[in-house]
């Protein structure tokens, strides 16, 4: 799933090849991924693009009619840039292709979701507030104003566990399952750990790790074309994907808890004390 790093580096990349060219063609392949009718897509044809935004892992493509192209790629969705374009009209129900937006330049992007799960989703809005997923996102973790007392107010009170709470786009925008258990491993602390039950010292360490990781993976992926974020990702993660590898920090093995549709991977030796944790239906340590 593409999360804070990799959206925020599709904002700047459509930013650079979007912002002051015409959208001349919005066309929706598979309608599963519309989530408005009104204003239709077909309204934002021949409006010139004037920003690009980030909300969390939404992207907010605005014109200068007023409205917006909201979209969120979900689990298995991701943007694909062509220059040009390929001729002809997609044929709705081949592949995974969701939507086909085309420039005046003959260039453009394609929209696609793999798998049989279809969430990704389009809105057309005047305002990105009317996207009920953009309305109730929490803090950005990367703004300015978001510092450690902001963090240590968003987990006073909570009483689940800090991976649940981190991935919880109501309460910190843009972090999904890769990037959190990245968080815990750099912070050293336990996926199961109650949110609540941090000390001062332990939340300090949560941000530092929590804005640490989030900049670092920014950076890495700052110029890249959409195409190579992907394996950008997957190289630059440290503990997530790759259960049974030596820890790049200890050396110790990499451990998995499966759940009915994700994983969270971890260290022993860097996050629970040497102890493996057990299935996640336990909820406890192995004795």
């Amino acid at each position: 799933m593409p999360e804070l790093p990799e959206v925020e580096a599709l904002k700047d990349f459509l930013t650079e090849n979007l912002v002051g060219h015409e959208l001349v063609r919005v066309l929706p392949v598979a309608i599963s991924v519309l989530k408005t009718y009104d204003p239709p897509l077909s309204a934002l044809e021949g409006h010139e693009v004037t920003a690009v935004r980030r909300y969390g892992k939404f992207l907010d493509i605005g014109t200068d009619g007023g409205l917006r192209l909201v979209t969120h790629l979900a689990r298995a969705g991701w943007l694909h840039w062509k220059d040009p374009l390929p001729d002809g009209l997609p044929r709705p129900g081949k592949g995974p292709l969701a939507l086909r937006v085309a420039l005046e330049t003959g260039a453009g992007f394609d929209l696609t979701e793999a798998g049989t799960q279809k969430r990704l989703a389009v809105h057309v809005v005047r305002d990105p507030q009317e996207v009920p997923g953009v309305a109730r996102l929490g803090p950005d973790p990367l703004a300015d104003d978001f510092d450690e007392a902001r963090l240590a107010a968003l987990l006073a009170g909570e009483r689940r566990q800090i991976k649940g709470a981190l991935r919880d786009q109501s309460l910190i925008a843009g972090v999904g399952n890769a990037y959190s258990d990245e968080i815990l491993h750099a912070a050293r602390m336990s996926p199961f750990k109650l949110a609540a039950s941090l000390t001062p010292e332990e939340v300090r360490g949560l941000y530092e790790a929590l804005r640490g990781t989030l900049a670092e993976a920014v950076e890495r992926s700052r110029g890249l074309a959409a195409g190579r974020l992907k394996a950008e990702k997957k190289t630059g993660l440290r503990v997530h994907g790759r259960t049974g590898e030596p820890c790049p920090v200890c050396g110790d093995t990499i451990r998995e808890v499966s759940f009915s549709d994700s994983s969270l991977q971890y260290c022993p030796t860097c996050q629970t004390g040497g102890k493996p944790l057990a299935d996640r239906r336990l909820s406890r340590l192995l004795k």
